[in-house]
C-alpha cells in the first residue's frame, strides 16, 4: 500500500499507482525550495569525499544487532581476479526446504563509492524472509565507466546462473535490486535482458533469460537521466560525463543519456517493479517519472512513497533497519518477491 499525501504535488500528467493512500499533508511545493535545491548542485569530487567519510559509520550503524537466522558466505570472487570490487556475499535462511527465489542486490554510492559491507543487515533481513540474497560489489567511477559496472553486474548474473543452486537458490526466479546508483545498474541490466539494442550498446550478452527475471526493486534509484538536465537537480552534469568513455567527449549528452536511462527502454514484457521513494529523496521526481512510465505501458508496479513529514525517509533510508519505515519496506519487499517469484511445489523443484 503506497503512502502518499492527498496534497502532494506531482509532475503534470503523472499517473498515481492504484494502491496510493494518504498519510500526512506535506508542505506545499514552493519556488523558494527549488532555488535552495539549485544551490546544492554537488560536484563529483565533493560527493566522493562525503561518501568516503561516512562509509565507516554506515558499516557500524547499519549492521548493529546482526540477523542470526541466516547463514552467511562472504567475499566470493565472482570474476576470478581477486579484486575487492569483484566480490559478493550470499545469505541463506536457516532450514530452507525447497529452492528459493534469488534477490541480487547492488549497493549505491553515486557510482563512485560505496561497498556491499554496510548492506549486510539489509540483505540478511530479506534472506530471513524466505529468499536467497546475493549482495555484490562492482567497479566504480571515476576510474571505470558505466559499461564496466554493467559488465560486472552481468558477471554476477552469470555466477548466479552457474552456482546459486548450490546455496538452495532457484536460478529461474531472479529478482534484481539496488539503492540509488545500484538500483540504476539493476534497472539497466533488467532492460538489457529485453532490449538487444541496449545490450549491444554496452557490449554485453545478458546472462539472465527474460523469463527467469521475475522482478526489479528500486530504492531511491534513478531510472530517468533527463532529470540531470533540470535546473536545480542535486548532482552536476559531471556525474553523467564521468560514466561515459572519455567523459563523453564528442558525444551529445542528451543522446547519450537515453542509453543511460532505463525509463527509455521499457518493453511490454518488462518484469514487475517495486519502487520505494520519498519526498526527501534526491531522486524523487525521477522515481515518479519511472512509475508513470511503467503504468503507461501497463507494467506491474508496486510502490511505497512517503511524504516529507517522515523525517527518517531521507535518500536510501531503506538501508537502516532500525527505522519503522524501513521495516515497512522489508515487509512489502518480501510480499512483492513472493508474488512475482512464488514458491515452486516440492515435486517440481525436485525434478528441476
Amino acid at each position: 500500500m503506497t503512502a502518499l499525501s492527498r496534497n502532494t504535488t506531482l509532475p503534470r500528467n503523472t499517473a498515481l499507482p492504484r494502491n496510493t493512500v494518504a498519510v500526512t499533508a506535506p508542505r506545499p511545493q514552493k519556488r523558494k525550495a527549488h532555488k535552495e535545491t539549485a544551490l546544492a548542485r554537488v560536484p563529483v569530487w565533493m560527493w566522493r569525499a562525503i561518501m568516503h567519510r561516512i562509509l565507516p559509520g554506515e558499516l557500524h550503524k547499519f549492521n548493529a544487532e546482526p540477523i542470526d537466522t541466516v547463514d552467511y558466505t562472504f567475499d566470493i570472487d565472482y570474476d576470478g581476479d581477486g579484486l575487492r570490487e569483484h566480490r559478493l556475499d550470499v545469505m541463506v535462511p536457516h532450514d530452507a526446504d525447497r529452492p528459493l527465489p534469488v534477490y541480487i542486490y547492488f549497493h549505491g554510492g553515486g557510482w563512485t563509492s560505496g561497498d556491499k559491507a554496510p548492506l549486510t543487515k539489509y540483505a540478511a533481513s530479506q534472506a530471513a524472509d524466505g529468499m536467497i540474497v546475493v549482495n555484490a560489489n562492482y567497479r566504480m567511477a571515476t576510474r571505470f565507466q558505466l559499461k564496466h559496472m554493467l559488465e560486472d553486474g552481468n558477471a554476477v548474473l552469470d555466477w548466479v546462473a552457474q552456482n546459486i543452486a548450490d546455496f538452495g537458490g532457484d536460478p529461474a526466479r531472479i529478482v534484481l535490486g539496488g539503492d540509488s546508483a545500484g538500483g540504476h545498474i539493476a534497472a539497466l541490466l533488467a532492460a538489457s535482458a529485453y532490449e538487444p539494442e541496449l545490450a549491444a550498446y554496452y557490449g554485453i550478452e545478458p546472462h539472465v533469460a527474460p523469463e527467469n527475471l521475475r522482478g526489479l526493486v528500486q530504492h531511491c534509484s534513478i531510472a530517468d537521466f533527463s532529470v540531470m538536465f533540470e535546473r536545480g537537480f542535486v548532482l552536476s552534469l559531471n556525474f553523467l560525463k564521468m560514466l561515459l568513455p572519455e567523459r563523453g567527449r564528442g558525444l551529445a549528452l542528451r543522446a547519450a543519456a537515453r542509453f543511460m536511462s532505463p525509463i527509455e527502454w521499457l518493453d511490454s514484457g518488462f518484469p514487475p517493479v517495486f519502487v520505494t521513494t520519498s519526498e526527501r529523496d534526491y531522486f524523487y521526481r525521477a522515481n515518479l517519472n519511472f512509475i508513470a512510465a511503467l503504468r503507461r505501458r501497463s507494467i506491474q508496479v508496486d510502490t511505497l512513497i512517503y511524504d516529507r513529514k517522515r523525517a527518517n525517509t531521507h535518500h536510501t533510508w531503506q538501508q537502516d533497519a532500525k527505522h519503522p519505515e524501513s521495516q515497512e519496506v522489508y515487509r512489502q519487499l518480501g510480499a512483492f518477491v513472493r508474488k512475482v517469484a512464488p514458491a515452486r511445489p516440492l515435486m517440481a523443484a525436485a525434478q528441476a
